[in-house]
């Protein structure tokens, strides 16, 4: 067996969720914090057998995706040592960050 730990962007967590749940895999979800923009993620811990990894893995590239978004720092312009600083900045959002761990034992109690 393994475990997969999918740290996801929340926005794209229902949509997978919903697409593991379709192909019989269970997940459960914890809410997270963390990365460059310290905004919500959602960690999806899915217990699974090795030969539905791969399964699990393409769903998970398919339906949390990378896209761009501009973001502005938190200084007010007159307040920036420099105006570029307070400027939008073009950042990648979204994507996985996925572990794959292995299985000692699992119990269901």
């Amino acid at each position: 067996m393994k475990l997969i730990v999918a740290i996801v962007q929340d926005t794209d967590a229902p949509g997978l969720t919903k697409a593991l749940l379709e192909r019989g895999l269970q997940s459960t979800k914890l809410a997270s914090t963390g990365g460059f923009l310290r905004e919500g993620n959602t960690t999806l811990l899915i217990g699974l057998e090795d030969d539905r990894v791969e399964e699990a893995l393409e769903l998970i590239r398919e339906k949390c995706r990378t896209r761009t978004r501009l973001v502005t720092r938190g200084l007010p312009l007159s307040e920036a040592p420099d105006p570029f600083l307070a400027q939008p900045v073009e950042v990648q959002v979204g994507g996985a960050v996925v572990f794959v761990l292995p299985v000692e034992a699992f119990f269901r109690v």
